[in-house]
């Protein structure tokens, strides 16, 4: 039909135009945010313009083409996994978005491809690919192979982003995909921390006059042929003379991006014509745990298992509770694998869980109003903070407690167990008393659309990095009188066993007095939170 042509490029031009409005909007929202995207942006694009003139610099230097294929091999991997594990992505890359519309298949693809291809990140991987070719290019040859892979190696990392994330565009929009994207996440982090150690082990020995990229030559010669790489491996093979060889590693990516582009096609029909399983009525009864009748009786409890159900079926609040664990873990395995550790690392666990205490009303978003209508008086506002901050506690403590047993055994210090879990509870506490008080004071909306892996709604910077540093800097000034302590036993030589029952009862004395400070406060401002926490 000659009116479908027509009709399918105003598709193309109305999601370009929608991706320019995004990004658009998106710096029109507020100075702030406005300020730091560009700022952003600009030390992104200054560090990947080093980065790449770095790898560019390897030209004629042996094992610079290797070198290329394992920078473009990162960078597969990234654009790959990030849809899934780190769940980020703008809000054009979200078919389900469109489902609704009368859209076909075909001109939607184009103009998500064409949408797609707007943005910072295919620029900053231009960029390295590019830096990437001039290692690998040796001649005219190689020259005119970049031309073609480059821009094709490019072009198959985008639509491979699109076709993962349109592929299991239901599956992240769920809870368990959410999960998935939490515990993923940090699986994705602590192998970017495995790969450093593995780096600084094989090309950062002491005493070397040159970087030595040998050990990348096996690995090579297997990524050369796997695609998009491929495209690059290609750059070689023709500075080589290699043409057969350059042709069939550019027809390896050629043949994945149609294989990606047919199988997002395939995505986006099925999106537009399955009925979604969440709209499917749930029969299951929900009935009551025996773990919840461990709970102490009347609000108190009430507000502990309320928080809890939070912390296990709400994505951003388990977000925020396992990013903490697995920074600590991090921290204490590279302390561990670098020789450095100590048992009093466990004294990080303390700091980072505490602060799960810090903007608890943020997390409850619109169901805050619920809370407010049951907050009449200082008493039930006492009631309300410390059932959260039991609730908190109640993962936390057996937490640091493990992790302490943990770092005694790998080191050895069990002498040091005791002080150091006292320290770490003095902390703990300082935390959830210091979070308390944060919460009142300085609240801030979390993200409607329930994306895990961000912080806050747009415009309130300011409130966050308080609520961050602040909080940070707040607990290690309310638990120094207990370090102190410590310090002074250790260097008398006193006995520092006495700091597990110092630091107990000073942390909850300080917990105490910051949920009390908070509670007088919290019914005076419950308008301020409302209006910061519902109406965003």
């Amino acid at each position: 039909m000659t009116w479908a042509v027509p009709a399918d490029r105003a598709v193309v031009r109305t999601l370009v135009s929608l991706k320019l409005r995004l990004l658009r909007n998106g710096l029109r929202r507020s100075p702030g945010r406005r300020a730091v995207y560009l700022i952003g942006s600009l030390l992104g694009l200054l560090f990947t313009a080093g980065l790449a003139t770095g790898v560019a610099a390897l030209h004629g230097h042996a094992g610079a083409a290797d070198a290329a294929l394992v920078l473009a091999t990162s960078l597969t991997i990234g654009w790959a996994a990030l849809p899934l594990f780190l769940f980020i992505g703008d809000e054009s890359s979200d078919p389900t978005r469109l489902t609704m519309l009368p859209l076909a298949p075909g001109p939607l693809l184009r103009g998500s491809v064409l949408a797609a291809l707007i943005g910072p990140g295919p620029v900053l991987s231009l960029l390295l690919l590019a830096g990437a070719a001039v290692a690998a290019a040796d001649g005219a040859g190689s020259a005119v192979t970049a031309v073609v892979g480059v821009p094709l190696a490019v072009l198959t990392l985008v639509v491979l982003s699109r076709a993962v994330a349109a592929g299991n565009a239901r599956l992240l929009s769920s809870r368990r995909g959410k999960d998935f994207a939490i515990f993923g996440g940090l699986l994705f982090a602590v192998l970017i921390q495995v790969g450093n150690l593995v780096f600084q082990s094989t090309f950062g020995k002491p005493g070397a006059q040159q970087l030595d990229l040998s050990p990348l030559q096996p690995y090579a010669a297997v990524l050369r042929w796997i695609p998009p790489v491929s495209a690059l491996g290609a750059v070689h093979s023709a500075g080589a003379g290699a043409w057969g060889v350059a042709l069939a590693q550019l027809a390896l990516a050629a043949g994945l991006l149609l294989v990606l582009v047919r199988w997002w096609h395939g995505s986006l029909r099925q999106l537009m014509v399955t009925a979604d399983a969440s709209t499917q009525v749930a029969t299951r009864g929900v009935g009551s745990s025996r773990a919840w009748r461990l709970l102490p009786p009347g609000r108190t409890g009430a507000v502990m298992q309320r928080h809890l159900r939070y912390a296990w079926r709400e994505p951003r609040a388990k977000a925020a509770i396992f990013t903490s664990v697995g920074m600590v873990l991090v921290f204490c395995a590279l302390s561990v694998i670098q020789g450095w550790a100590s048992v009093y690392v466990v004294a990080l666990g303390g700091l980072m869980l505490g602060l799960q205490m810090v903007n608890v009303f943020g997390m409850d978003g619109a169901a805050f109003w619920t809370v407010a209508a049951t907050l009449g008086t200082p008493a039930q506002a006492r009631e309300e903070l410390r059932g959260r901050a039991a609730a908190v506690l109640s993962y936390a403590l057996p937490l640091v407690v493990v992790l302490g047993l943990v770092l005694a055994a790998a080191t050895g210090q069990w002498g040091a167990l005791a002080p150091a879990l006292g320290l770490t509870l003095a902390g703990l506490g300082a935390g959830i008393g210091l979070g308390a008080v944060l919460s009142v004071l300085a609240p801030y909306a979390m993200p409607a659309d329930g994306n895990p892996m961000r912080g806050a709604a747009p415009g309130q910077t300011g409130v966050v990095l308080l609520n961050s540093f602040g909080s940070m800097v707040g607990v290690a000034v309310l638990a120094s009188p207990v370090g102190a302590l410590l310090l002074w036993l250790l260097a008398d030589g006193g006995p520092a066993w006495t700091v597990l029952a110092a630091g107990p009862l000073y942390g909850v004395l300080v917990a105490a007095l910051g949920v009390r400070i908070a509670a007088g406060r919290l019914v005076g401002r419950l308008p301020e939170i409302l209006a910061v926490v519902v109406e965003r």
